[in-house]
């Protein structure tokens, strides 16, 4: 493929992450049917990050006894803390800096889960396949976190209505 293709590719991707998350907030005229976002819940992201939170679960419980309280305890916290944090989020909307900082916090723990993935792959306990597909799912739960963190204000509650 070439780098013009690569480049066009690469800005569908994120205009899909982007602009996606935020037309479920903000409803446009030309769409049929009207989706209104009443907890985080609904939000992409969240769905996404608790997919994968469940998904690492069921992994886990694979992994050696010895490892219970430390690998599998770390990973099975900071991949569930992404969904929490985000709820979180969600009921701090009505202050910009509150919101932001409950997301970056999400932003975070997705991170460290992302590091918990490569000791599982080290220690033996993933295959280089499936902890790059589980690193792929984080990426994507990063971005549109990213996405929400750069830009705010779709999510806010506005009371100058």
């Amino acid at each position: 493929m070439n780098d013009i293709g690569h480049n066009r590719q690469n800005a569908e991707r994120k205009t899909e992450v982007g602009e996606g998350q935020r037309s479920e907030v903000r409803c446009r005229r030309s769409d049929i049917e009207i989706k209104q976002i009443k907890s985080a819940k609904d939000l992409k992201v969240y769905k996404k990050a608790y997919a994968l939170a469940m998904e690492i679960f069921n992994i886990s419980q694979r992994w050696p006894s010895e490892e219970k309280y430390s690998l599998t305890d770390q990973i099975r916290r900071s991949s569930r803390s992404v969904c929490s944090n985000l709820r979180e989020a969600w009921a701090k909307r009505r202050y910009e800096a509150h919101f932001i900082s409950k997301l970056t916090d999400a932003d975070g723990e997705n991170s460290e889960t992302d590091t918990w993935l490569d000791f599982a792959k080290d220690c033996g306990y993933l295959s280089e396949e499936h902890r790059h597909y589980l690193i792929e799912e984080c990426q994507v739960v990063g971005a549109i976190l990213g996405s929400m963190i750069k830009k705010p204000s779709p999510f806010l509650i506005n009371f100058k209505q």
